[in-house]
C-alpha cells in the first residue's frame, strides 16, 4: 500500500512537471517557410519498385533496400517518407510492440509517456532546424496508431533520441559495436579501410527492412548511410568525399534533459565534413547527452580517428605512431584516462575483451583488405579461438547485428551486410557512380555486383541451425523462469545441446533448479557455466552468489 501511495505521487508530480515544461515543445514545429513543401507523386512499379522523379526505392536480389533521394531538407523528408510508407509504418508497430513487451503495464506505459515528453522538452532546441524539417516530411507518412503517444512529428523527433536515452537511463548495452581502420602498412594497398559491427538489437523484425540511403541534399555533401525507416540520423555511413562516420557506446551518466541525440550529430558530420579537422569542429559545436565513441575515417587524411565525447567533454584519440585503430566500447583519449564510468566499463563488461580480440586478429593478419575486413567482423571465436558459444557478446560476431558495414574511403567504396546480421552477402556500392547525373530510366540495383563479398559459409552449417532453434528455446526458457513453469530434463537437455559452449544454458537452467529447490542440479548447472567464457564480471559474480547460497543450503 505505501508503494502505491509513492508510485501514485510521483505520478501527480511527474504530471505538473509535464504541464508546466513541456507545452511549448508540444507545440513546436520546424520552420519550412524556405523549403518546397509540394508533396511527390510516388508510382508504384511493384511490390519492391517505387520512383518518384528521379528518386526511388527499390528491393535488391539480396533483400537490401536501396533508397535514392535529392533536395532540400523537407523534400528528402516527404520523399523518402512517401517512398517507404508501407515499410515506415510496418517499422513503428515492430518497435512499439517490443516497447509493449517491456512495459506491458497500461499505467507504466502512461508514466513513462509522460516522463518521455517532461525528458524531450528541449531536444527540439538541440537539432539544428534542417533535420526537423527532414524529420517532420518523413511523419506525414507515419501511422496515426500511435497519436495517443504524441503527434506524428513529435514523435518521429523522440524516436530519434531512443538509442540515447534508453542508453542514458538504464546504462543499457544496446549498441555494443566493434569497429576497427587500417592504413598505410596495415593496409592492404596503403589506403584506409574500416570495418564495424552495428550490433543495435531490438528483436529480429527490426532489421528486416534495412535500408542502404544516398542522399544527395542541396546543402553539403551528397552521402550514403546503412539505416531502417523512418531514421534520418546516421549510425554508419560515407560522403562523396571520402569521409566515415561509425558510432559505439561508451558509459553515461543520467543527464537531466534530453540534448542531441549522437545520430544527429554524425549525420551533420557526415554531410558537412570532409575531412578530420572539420569533423571535430561540428563535434565541438554540439551538446549531447551520452557517452559515445564516433570513429571517423577521412580519404583526405588516410587515417582514422576517435572523438569521445559525453555530456561532461569530448577527447579525440589520435594513433600518430601507429597504422591502425580499434574500437569497442570504451574510451582511450587522455580526456578520460581518469574516468571512473570509463574504468568501470573497462573492468566490468566485454569491451576490453572485444577489443583484445581484434588485436589478436590484425596480427594473425598483417594486412587488411575488404575479405579479411569482413571475416574480422564474422568472427565468432573468442581469444585464442576459444568457442565462446553462439551468441556471447564477447564475440565480434554476436549473432544480433543490425548490420555489417566495410569502407575504402579513397575508393569510394562500401560494402554492406545482407541479412542475416552481418553473415550475408557484403554488397559493394561506389558512390562515384550511384551520384553520377541521373535520369529517370529503369530502376535498377547501384550495386557493383563483381565486387560483392560471398555469404559466410557458416549459415550452411548444422551449427547455425542449431543456433537459430537455440533463440526460439532460449526465449521459451525466459517465459518459464518468469511464470515459475515447470519444465521437463528432456527440454533442458535438448536447449543446452542446441548451444553447448554458451554459459547461459547451464546458468538459466540452474535458475530454474533452483527455483525448483533442486538444490543439487543448480550447483550442477551453476558450477558448469563457470567452466565457460561468461560474458561479464557481473554476471560471473551473480553465479558465484548463487554457490554459495547453494552451499549453505545442502549442509
Amino acid at each position: 500500500m505505501k508503494n502505491r501511495i509513492i508510485i501514485h505521487l510521483f505520478f501527480l508530480f511527474l504530471l505538473i512537471l509535464v504541464s508546466c515544461g513541456t507545452s511549448k515543445s508540444m507545440r513546436h514545429e520546424p520552420d519550412i517557410s524556405n523549403y518546397n513543401t509540394t508533396k511527390p507523386i510516388v508510382i508504384k512499379q511493384s511490390d519492391t519498385v517505387f520512383t518518384s522523379g528521379k528518386n526511388s526505392l527499390s528491393k535488391n536480389k539480396q533483400g537490401l533496400w536501396e533508397l535514392y533521394a535529392e533536395g532540400d531538407p523537407l523534400e528528402i523528408g516527404l520523399t523518402t517518407g512517401a517512398l517507404s510508407d508501407s515499410l515506415l509504418k510496418k517499422q513503428e508497430e515492430i518497435f512499439f510492440s517490443r516497447i509493449e513487451n517491456i512495459v506491458p503495464s497500461k499505467f507504466q506505459q502512461n508514466l513513462l509517456r509522460n516522463f518521455l515528453k517532461w525528458y524531450n522538452r528541449k531536444l527540439y532546441q538541440n537539432v539544428p532546424n534542417e533535420y526537423q524539417a527532414e524529420i517532420y516530411g518523413v511523419s506525414k507518412y507515419t501511422s496515426h496508431n500511435f497519436d495517443n503517444l504524441a503527434k506524428q512529428y513529435q514523435l518521429s523527433l523522440y524516436l530519434h533520441a531512443a538509442h540515447d536515452i534508453g542508453h542514458a537511463l538504464q546504462d543499457l548495452a544496446l549498441v555494443g559495436c566493434s569497429s576497427f581502420a587500417a592504413w598505410g602498412e596495415k593496409s592492404e594497398d596503403g589506403n584506409l579501410i574500416l570495418g564495424r559491427n552495428f550490433d543495435f538489437y531490438v528483436n529480429d523484425a527490426f532489421a528486416e527492412n534495412k535500408i542502404v540511403a544516398f542522399l544527395n541534399p542541396k546543402e553539403g555533401h551528397p552521402f550514403m548511410m546503412v539505416t531502417w525507416p523512418g531514421m534520418v540520423g546516421a549510425v554508419s555511413g560515407m560522403n562523396k568525399e571520402g569521409l566515415t562516420v561509425t558510432i559505439n557506446a561508451g558509459k553515461s551518466e543520467i543527464p537531466l534533459t534530453a540534448k542531441t541525440p549522437i545520430s544527429i550529430l554524425t549525420r551533420e558530420i557526415l554531410q558537412y565534413a570532409k575531412n578530420i579537422g572539420e569533423a571535430i569542429s561540428i563535434a565541438k559545436k554540439r551538446k549531447v547527452f551520452v557517452s559515445e565513441s564516433i570513429m571517423v575515417g577521412s580519404a583526405q587524411d588516410n587515417k582514422a580517428i576517435l572523438i569521445e565525447i559525453s555530456p561532461e567533454k569530448m577527447g579525440v584519440y589520435d594513433v600518430p605512431n601507429s597504422n591502425q585503430l580499434i574500437c569497442s566500447n570504451h574510451f582511450q583519449s587522455d580526456a578520460y584516462k581518469n574516468d571512473k564510468r570509463n574504468e568501470s566499463q573497462i573492468i566490468n563488461s566485454h569491451s576490453k575483451y572485444r577489443f583484445e580480440r581484434m588485436q589478436e586478429l590484425f596480427v594473425e593478419n598483417p594486412k587488411i583488405n575488404p575479405q579479411i575486413a569482413s571475416e574480422i567482423l564474422r568472427n565468432k571465436e573468442g581469444l585464442q579461438n576459444i568457442a565462446l558459444g553462439y551468441g556471447n557478446e564477447k564475440a565480434l560476431n554476436q549473432l544480433i547485428a543490425h548490420h555489417g558495414v566495410i569502407f575504402k574511403p579513397k575508393e569510394k567504396l562500401v560494402w554492406v551486410s545482407a541479412n542475416p546480421y552481418q553473415l550475408g552477402e557484403f554488397v559493394c556500392y561506389n558512390l562515384d557512380s550511384v551520384f553520377k547525373e541521373r535520369k529517370q530510366e529503369p530502376v535498377i540495383s547501384f550495386q557493383e555486383k563483381n565486387l560483392n563479398i560471398a555469404k559466410d559459409p557458416f549459415l550452411e552449417t548444422t551449427a547455425f541451425k542449431n543456433y537459430k532453434k537455440f533463440r526460439i528455446e532460449d526465449h521459451k526458457i525466459d517465459l518459464y523462469l518468469k511464470n515459475k513453469t515447470e519444465i521437463s530434463l528432456d527440454f533442458i537437455q535438448n536447449y543446452q545441446s542446441l548451444n553447448p559452449n554458451y554459459w547461459v544454458v547451464y546458468y538459466k537452467a540452474g535458475l530454474y533448479f533452483y527455483q525448483k529447490k533442486y538444490f543439487l542440479l543448480a550447483q550442477e548447472n551453476f558450477k558448469k557455466a563457470l567452466t565457460k567464457e561468461i560474458t561479464t564480471v557481473p554476471d560471473k559474480e551473480a553465479i558465484e552468489k548463487y554457490l554459495k547460497k547453494l552451499k549453505r543450503k545442502l549442509r
